[in-house]
């Protein structure tokens, strides 16, 4: 079989890239005869700031118009479309009467929209051209939903049938994995921690359904109760306000911002740190919890959304407002090792459940029933 994989431009999202990759190398090994191509956008951008509405105009020719028309002439048996958020390309597809592939990873900007709001120049036009972007999931021939959530928004917010979703979670890289005693020491004693410094971690955008202001405050509260307490922030930096709440609080010297680190870097950080705080109020799925547990990270995180199914019951689960019950989650945490070590152990089990190549196992028998389909109406039509 050939398999077209239709994926984002590089570094446009990191979230994509990680699933793009995860699900190729799935199902490269899955399926070592098949042929899988990979297509990519054109990368455009101009130089000169005064024209940085010509680049704006250029982006969206390629999106809409010269990348669809790109895929559409490609001869393939199936065509994912990795990211729901491109789906309009399955307007262009419907043409080749080849079956059409999206994954939804979440239907956020229907619930919140300031999520566009706060990283669109243009929200009023973002917004349209996501709209006009998911409308082409409903001609699609399947849905592949990363999360029993994700597939509830779908069936409620797009009046989709469950006959056409298929859940297939998120798998963890092999990348992320237990580091040495003395490596995870070297780390911490190079990042300035003592051994009885809790760390807590947060790894990801900072949209405010991060809800990063509330492991500020948590923070802020362990820190006046004397606690050696220190948070890192990798991903995307903290905001104006946020840094005007670490300012005024005097909480400068028990913070840390990490960048963008690689993977090597990113899984030394996470061996280092003793919590993945991740609070978030809405996700479609939740990739830095797996990450955390394969590399032995104990991890707390909210009850709600998709956040429940990847969690399970290998790590706290709180309301995503509730600053006392972090507080205390983490004291508990502080003070009993036996629980610390429980935590660790069952997120190690836990996150061995969620591979690239069992999720790429899933989506393979997705694609082998709809060329199966469309070859027996091929074959019918042919008959007739």
């Amino acid at each position: 079989m050939r398999v077209a994989i239709v994926r984002r431009l590089p570094k446009a999202s990191f979230s994509m890239d990680v699933y793009a990759d995860g699900l190729v190398s799935g199902l490269k090994a899955v399926r070592p005869d098949w042929e899988i191509i990979e297509l990519t956008p054109r990368s455009y951008s101009l130089s000169n700031k005064k024209t940085s509405w010509l680049q704006g105009i250029g982006k969206y020719y390629e999106r809409y118009w010269r990348y669809p028309a790109t895929v559409r002439q490609q001869v393939a048996d199936i065509f994912h479309i990795i990211d729901h958020s491109d789906a309009h390309i399955v307007q262009w597809l419907r043409q080749t009467n080849q079956p059409v592939v999206v994954t939804c990873h979440d239907l956020i900007n229907f619930i919140y929209p300031e999520n566009i709001q706060d990283q669109a120049k243009l929200p009023v036009v973002s917004m349209a051209a996501w709209k006009y972007a998911i409308k082409g999931l409903k001609q699609s021939d399947r849905i592949i939903c990363v999360s029993n959530h994700t597939a509830k928004d779908a069936m409620q917010l797009l009046h989709t049938p469950a006959t056409r979703l298929k859940v297939v979670h998120n798998g963890v890289e092999s990348d992320f994995y237990p580091l040495p005693a003395e490596e995870i020491l070297a780390f911490r004693q190079q990042q300035g921690l003592t051994p009885d410094t809790i760390c807590l971690l947060n790894v990801g955008s900072n949209h405010p359904r991060k809800n990063v202001i509330t492991i500020l405050q948590v923070l802020e509260i362990l820190n006046s109760q004397g606690m050696r307490i220190h948070f890192w922030k990798t991903g995307a930096d903290f905001t104006k306000e946020q840094k005007t709440f670490i300012q005024k609080h005097n909480l400068t010297s028990c913070i840390k911002y990490l960048g963008k680190p690689d993977k090597n870097i990113l899984r030394q950080i996470y061996n280092a740190a003793d919590i993945l705080l991740a609070p978030s109020i809405y996700e479609g799925f939740g990739i830095t919890i797996l990450e955390a547990m394969a590399c032995q990270t104990a991890v707390i995180s909210s009850n709600v959304t998709s956040l429940p199914e990847v969690v399970g019951d290998a790590g706290i689960l709180v309301e995503p407002l509730d600053v006392s019950a972090m507080v205390e989650a983490i004291q508990h945490i502080q003070q009993d090792s036996s629980y610390h070590q429980q935590l660790i152990e069952r997120g190690r089990i836990r996150a061995k459940e969620f591979t690239w190549e069992k999720a790429a196992s899933q989506v393979a028998e997705v694609y082998e029933s709809l060329v199966g389909v469309q070859r027996d109406y091929s074959l019918q039509q042919s008959m007739v």
